[in-house]
Parts: structure tokens; C-alpha cells; sequence
């Protein structure tokens, strides 16, 4: 009796050699996002710390804006857990939420001369500018990072090693959903 071969084994096979090339890849663009993603926690965290010195010193001049400080303080500290929890969706919210009690804070400087010509004021200000600068690149990095990733394990043969090693699942993107919370709070002096 003849037996019949069975051309399902060495399909799977011949599937799996193909589709296992890719494996590398995939964990080298997973590390990529995951790096971009401990970035935008850097920055973020940076912009947390900067604040109550920011505060300080606008509290040292102006006595009676305690609403504004409060708010601050509570935004700021929504930005800090939500920094600690590494979750990224709630850091974009806090990131969010923390923008219009910012502004209202620099705002401040336009009504009080003396918080303008602060020395200690001007400098904080330029590290939080520089600060909204680096949050925007590295939530760049982190989309550019999640596209590729995503990119790759759609496309075959690359989608069958993800799905075989559990890694097929695509990365969500760090988006800000209200219009305008991309931009940093803008003073003018």
C-alpha cells in the first residue's frame, strides 16, 4: 500500500522557516517603542519636577493667586501618578489636564512686573519651554516608533511570527484628544 504524503506538515514547516526570520525584527521595533515610551515618562516626570519650583518662586511674589496654585498642585500631581502607573493613555490626560492651570500660572507674570524681571522666574520658564519641547519629540519618536512596529507585524510572513510568539497584538499610539493640548501654554511678556 502506498501511503499518501501528507503536504500539511511541511507546509506548516515551511511557514514557520519563513515567517521565524522576522522574529528579531519584531523584539528589536518592540524595544524601540518601549524606549520611546520610558522617554516620554522622562520628560513628562522632568515637567512635574519643574513645576513646584516654578510655583515657589511665583508664590514668593504673588500672595494672593492661591486657586491658581492649588490647581497646579493638583494637576501636577495627577501628571506624577499617572507618570509613576506608566500607563500611557493616562499620561496624556494628565499631560492634558495639567495645561490650562499652567497657563493661568504664567499668565500671572503679565499682571506682576516684578515675577517678569525674576531672574529665578525667566530661567524656570526657558526649562519648561524646553521641557514642552522635548515632551512634543518624544511623543513624536514614540508614534513613529508604534507605525513601524505596527507596520511590521500586519505584513506577511512577519504577522504569522508575531501571532506565534504573542506579539501581534498592535501598540496604541500616544495621542492628545482636545484640540490645542499639543501646543504648550503661550505667555507673552
Amino acid at each position: 500500500m502506498a501511503t499518501i504524503r501528507r503536504p500539511l506538515p511541511w507546509i506548516a514547516a515551511a511557514t514557520l522557516l519563513t515567517s521565524a526570520c522576522g522574529y528579531n525584527t519584531i523584539q528589536t521595533r518592540d524595544e524601540a517603542v518601549n524606549q520611546a515610551a520610558a522617554q516620554i515618562k522622562t520628560q513628562l516626570q522632568r515637567r512635574a519636577d519643574l513645576i513646584p519650583n516654578l510655583v515657589e518662586t511665583v508664590k514668593g511674589i504673588v500672595k494672593q493667586e492661591d486657586t491658581v496654585f492649588i490647581s497646579v498642585a493638583e494637576a501636577r500631581s495627577r501628571l506624577s501618578g499617572a507618570v509613576q502607573g506608566g500607563n500611557l493613555q493616562q499620561m496624556a490626560e494628565a499631560h492634558q489636564a495639567l495645561q490650562a492651570p499652567l497657563g493661568r500660572l504664567l499668565a500671572l507674570a503679565e499682571r506682576y512686573p516684578e515675577l517678569k524681571s525674576s531672574q529665578n522666574f525667566l530661567q524656570l520658564q526657558d526649562q519648561l519651554e524646553g521641557t514642552e519641547n522635548r515632551i512634543a519629540v518624544a511623543r513624536q519618536d514614540y508614534n513613529k516608533a508604534v507605525e513601524d512596529f505596527n507596520a511590521y507585524i500586519r505584513r506577511f510572513p512577519y504577522n504569522l511570527t508575531a501571532k506565534v510568539f504573542g506579539m501581534g497584538k498592535p501598540r496604541e499610539y500616544f495621542e492628545l484628544t482636545s484640540p490645542g493640548a499639543a501646543e504648550p501654554p503661550k505667555v507673552k511678556f
